[in-house]
């Protein structure tokens, strides 16, 4: 039996439900919206399990599911050599977003990586601690920044409600994921002129470790293998 993880609510769910449909595989809430089971319909051998999308990486990584649909900067982030662990079977076209680093608006000055490099080092130099990055996104935005020779700055945990830790005072920029930039907007806050840390969608992934024969025969039954 191959477990396929879903997101377990939203519009993520509902777009996974669609995708799946229109390749053969009918997958529904077997209750409630409350109710995490799930039924299958039009394939056999597969059941559902819902699951958070940010469960899913750790499910995958740990064997617990063979299939599951999760952004792309979840398992980057999530899973350390994630090559190793997961395969990248198809994307799926929708829940696109961006990782991006933001800073405020009256940073006139601080255009890109160039400018904002130079106000990390005069911000050290000024304050005498590092200039503090609240982000939920270590693993990615610590490897993007050192490609980029950035150094004096310093990451702060935040999960959730990001966009506030500067107006609270947590933080001086900020690295998270957007889709349309307006939450960033209303809270006065500039997205760098850079290329995203990471340009994220939904992306079906398997288990490394389930790469067998009974799953090389879903993939071809849902149009997805060779």
């Amino acid at each position: 039996m191959i477990r396929l993880g879903v997101p377990s609510k939203g519009r993520l769910m509902e777009q996974s439900f669609d995708w799946f449909a229109a390749r053969g595989l009918r997958l529904s809430r077997a209750g409630s919206d409350r109710d995490y089971a799930g039924r299958v319909e039009g394939v056999e051998g597969v059941s559902l399990v819902l699951l958070s999308a940010g469960e899913i990486p750790r499910e995958l990584a740990a064997g617990r599911i063979e299939l599951g649909v999760t952004g792309t900067d979840l398992v980057r982030e999530k899973l350390a050599g994630w090559r190793d662990v997961v395969t990248e079977v198809a994307p799926m076209g929708f829940g696109h977003a961006d990782l991006i680093l933001a800073v405020p608006e009256c940073w006139r000055d601080c255009r890109d990586l160039d400018d904002f490099a130079a106000i990390a080092r005069d911000f050290r130099a000024e304050h005498g601690f590092r200039l503090r990055i609240a982000t939920k996104y270590h693993r990615l935005v610590r490897a993007w920044l050192s490609a980029h020779e950035v150094a004096d700055y310093q990451l702060v945990d935040s999960q959730g409600a990001t966009e506030g830790t500067i107006a609270n005072q947590t933080a001086e920029a900020i690295a998270d994921i957007t889709s349309s930039g307006e939450t960033l907007r209303a809270n006065n806050l500039r997205i760098l002129d850079e290329e995203p840390i990471l340009r994220s969608q939904a992306t079906l992934f398997a288990s490394r470790g389930a790469m067998g024969p009974q799953m090389q025969a879903l993939l071809r039954q849902l149009g997805l293998g060779a």
